[in-house]
Order: C-alpha cells, then sequence, then structure tokens
C-alpha cells in the first residue's frame, strides 16, 4: 500500500469513527424511578432532537446512589433524586451545577421551588414532581379513624389489625418523631432515640406486618392484606383512578401532627457523557404542556407554575395538592450527613435487626 493510500485509508477510518461517535452521542441515559415518565414525552424528545433515549430505573435512593458509585456517575446523563439526598450528590462530587443558561424554561419554575433549602440558588437541581408521603388505611375497617399517626402507633386506636411501615428509614423516623410530638423534621437525638424505641415497640406488635414502600403497600391494602400503611398521593391517586373497586375503602390523608413533603430533582451527574442533552431534556420537560403531561401522567403534583392551566382537574385538589391547612404541616426530610448522618443510620440499623 503507498503512504498516499495509507492516509488516504486512515482518513477514512477516521471520518467513519467520528460519524460513529457522533451517532453514539445521540443516545442521552436516563435513570430514573419506575413508572415516572410518560412514554410520549420520550418519543417527543427523540423526535425533536433526533436522539435516542436510554432508560434505566432504580427502586430507592441507596440502590440509584450505589450505582452512581460504580461507575453510573459515568454512564448516566440524568438523575431523578429526591431532596434529601441532594445535598450528599453535591457534597460528593457526584454531580454538576446546572448551566441555567441553557435552560431557558427555569422561568416557569413556581417561586417556593426555586430557592429550595436543600440547594440554595438551585445550582445543581430542577425540580421534576413533587408530593406527599401520608397515611392510607382501610375506611371500612376504622369507620371514625383520627387524622392521626396514633392509627399505627396506638395500640388503643389499632389492636388487631394488620399495618406496615415505610422501609425509608427517614421517613418511619420521621412519622414516629411527629406522633411523638417532636416535628416530622427532628434531627435532635434525644428525639432520635425515643422514635427509634417507639418503631421497635410497634415492630414487636403481633399486627404489624413489616415494612412496605409504596406501591406494593397499597396493593396489599386492596387485597386487605394490611389495613393501614404509608404512601404516596399520587400512587394512591394512580390506584384510585385505575382501580376504582378495589380502592374504594382506601383513603388517604395527612396526619395533623405533620407529614413529609418531598421534591425529586432533576440533576446532571459530574462525568454525565451528554450534558448538552441533559440540559436540552430538561428544558424541554419545563415546558408549560409537556410539564401538565408528565404531571397528568403520573399523578404527581407540578413544580411548573406555566402548567397549571393544563392540568387535569383533579390535580389541582386534595390529595394531591393539599389544603393550606396541611400544607402548613408538612416539612422535608432533614438532609443528614457526616457524624449526624452515621448516627442516624446506626439508630435505624438497630430498628431493623429488633
Amino acid at each position: 500500500m503507498t503512504t498516499h493510500t495509507l492516509r488516504l485509508a486512515v482518513a477514512i477510518g477516521s471520518l467513519l469513527l467520528a460519524g460513529a461517535a457522533q451517532a453514539e452521542d445521540r443516545k442521552l441515559y436516563l435513570f430514573n424511578w419506575t413508572q415516572y415518565m410518560d412514554p410520549e414525552i420520550i418519543t417527543a424528545f427523540e423526535e425533536a432532537f433526533d436522539v435516542e433515549v436510554v432508560e434505566n430505573y432504580y427502586n430507592s435512593l441507596p440502590e440509584m446512589l450505589a450505582k452512581l458509585n460504580a461507575g453510573g456517575v459515568s454512564q448516566y446523563d440524568i438523575i431523578v433524586p429526591s431532596n434529601y439526598y441532594v445535598p450528599r450528590l453535591i457534597n460528593t462530587g457526584l454531580v454538576q451545577k446546572i448551566d441555567k443558561a441553557k435552560v431557558p424554561n427555569l422561568a416557569n419554575v413556581d417561586a417556593q421551588f426555586k430557592d429550595p433549602s436543600f440547594d440554595p440558588g438551585a445550582n445543581y437541581t430542577v425540580p421534576y414532581q413533587w408530593g406527599v408521603t401520608g397515611l392510607v388505611y382501610n375506611a371500612s375497617t376504622f369507620k371514625d379513624a383520627p387524622k392521626s399517626w396514633s392509627l399505627l402507633f396506638d395500640p388503643a386506636v389499632n389492636a388487631s389489625y394488620p399495618f406496615s411501615l415505610m422501609g425509608d428509614g427517614q421517613v418511619s423516623m420521621g412519622a414516629a418523631c411527629a406522633y411523638l410530638g417532636h416535628g416530622y423534621d427532628c434531627t435532635g437525638m434525644d428525639a432520635w432515640r425515643e422514635a427509634a424505641r417507639l418503631l421497635i415497640e410497634t415492630k414487636h406488635r403481633d399486627n404489624f406486618s413489616g415494612f412496605s414502600d409504596g406501591t406494593p403497600a397499597l396493593q396489599q391494602l386492596a387485597r386487605k392484606v394490611t389495613h393501614g400503611a404509608l404512601s404516596y398521593n399520587g400512587d394512591y391517586l394512580f390506584y384510585l383512578d385505575e382501580n376504582p373497586e378495589s380502592f374504594a375503602d382506601i383513603k388517604y390523608m395527612i396526619p395533623d401532627e405533620g407529614a413529609e413533603k418531598w421534591v425529586d430533582s432533576m440533576m446532571i451527574p459530574a462525568k454525565a457523557p451528554h450534558p448538552e442533552l441533559a440540559h436540552a431534556f430538561i428544558n424541554f420537560l419545563l415546558d408549560a404542556k409537556v410539564g401538565a403531561q408528565l404531571s397528568n401522567y403520573n399523578y404527581y403534583a407540578s413544580p411548573n407554575a406555566a402548567a397549571r392551566p393544563y392540568l387535569d382537574e383533579v390535580l389541582t385538589q386534595p390529595p394531591i395538592q393539599p389544603s393550606e391547612d396541611d400544607m402548613a404541616r408538612l416539612h422535608f426530610s432533614p438532609s443528614l450527613s457526616g457524624e449526624q448522618l452515621q448516627i442516624f443510620q446506626q439508630l435505624w440499623s438497630e430498628v431493623q435487626a429488633r
């Protein structure tokens, strides 16, 4: 082969490799909760940007964090963590700042989400959906149910009907703290210890059925395996709408002692392979009509103020949009780090083990 022919072959090979790389670059890797994205939105984005969206899923925040630490930080373009995990991701360098100039639709974000306590200035997060973790129960079993966590924690209120708690340690500890009068967002050591003792005592009751999160808890209620549990307002409304007969007796409440308000946010991992596409996707979801479409699909409240005129009516009222009185009782789960996080994890491990 002549030198000229060799150079030509190398040049053609380089062009082919560049073309292949560009084709590969037209993929966006989304790492999200299961059943949390309208497939039609994905299709619309793919067509608008000539890109393929590859979706991967997790069922818990610890699972998401473990995968990021195992190399996912350079494999995924967008993750969707809950508020109390955000500081951990920022402090450990697992995420990058949002380039706000590339997300003009940030102007659509509701004022209450523009400067969140877990990410001051919203430099790393863009709100995706928000909701409430409340108490679900069988109203035919508890005809005069108090609007209180006592339905789960007080044997005098529920002595014999099976119930579950949530496997998310901060949520179950928060509920116990609230019931004991320390507030859902308690962080004091004495309050934590008292809440842990209550949870251990609760576990030892004959009618405690175990820990069950979100959707499984609702399914157990529908089958009357349990009669009380913790779940998310959007999941509750989704299943009520999908199967009204099975959920006819299942009711949702925000206990007067307080409960969790949460926000899931879009974040870009520090070594995301396609940050430009990530910013484009975030901006796409913040479009008024697309934002409404997302909430109409998964039954959660939209943090997009511009989306309100396009929301289904059921999303503008309780339980998705809590009353003013209930809103005043809602709190974010505290963001824990360092020694405080270690102590909490030790207490929660003790709750699970005993």
